[in-house]
């Protein structure tokens, strides 16, 4: 292990760069944006549930595994805020989000506005509203819709985007940003 200042190069990360490189040789934009999340030894996640007021801030990956206490706390953090309805949160979705907070260089809490949803909680949304899908990825623990006071929701979009991780939908009337795990697609 070598002190370089405020950073700590150990053989795990030389490993993890090389490999990083050597990925970004075959697939250049994925595996550059990769490295944002490959490199640390931790990853934490800050988030605030904007329907229940409950604050999650906890290193939910390290040392090379997910922490399950943290997985637990972050799947009834975006529980269905209309009927408390649970469902194991897809890790890349976790990743997505380290990885945005990473890209806009910050660590201020995601606002989240909708993590799951229940079925049928999707369906009487699908009655109310227009733009909610039928089989949509909330269902299945994939998708986040968020916010970040402080930040405009273009910044977070364009975050989003780069990543190239899944879908991505911008609101602005209704003030937050969908991304998921899904397919690359942009609306």
């Amino acid at each position: 292990m070598t002190d370089t200042g405020n950073t700590i190069i150990t053989r795990r990360k030389v490993l993890k760069l090389g490999l990083v490189t050597a990925a970004a040789i075959i697939i250049p934009g994925k595996a550059i944006d990769a490295a944002s999340y490959v490199l640390p030894d931790k990853r934490k996640l800050s988030v605030y549930n904007a329907h229940t007021k409950e604050y999650f801030s906890s290193v939910y990956w390290e040392d090379g595994k997910y922490v399950p206490e943290a997985l637990t706390a972050l799947e009834y953090m975006f529980r269905d805020h209309y009927n408390g309805a649970e469902k194991p949160i897809d890790k890349k979705l976790l990743n997505l989000l380290f990885a945005m907070q990473k890209r806009l260089r910050t660590d201020r809490p995601f606002h989240l506005i909708s993590g799951y949803r229940s079925p049928a909680t999707n369906a009487r949304l699908r009655k109310r509203m227009r733009g909610v899908a039928r089989r949509s990825l909330h269902m299945y623990g994939q998708a986040a819709d968020v916010r970040m006071p402080g930040e405009s929701l273009k910044k977070i979009k364009k975050a989003a985007r780069e990543l190239q991780s899944g879908g991505v939908g911008y609101y602005p009337r209704a003030n937050f940003v969908h991304v998921d795990v899904g397919r690359v697609r942009f609306w």
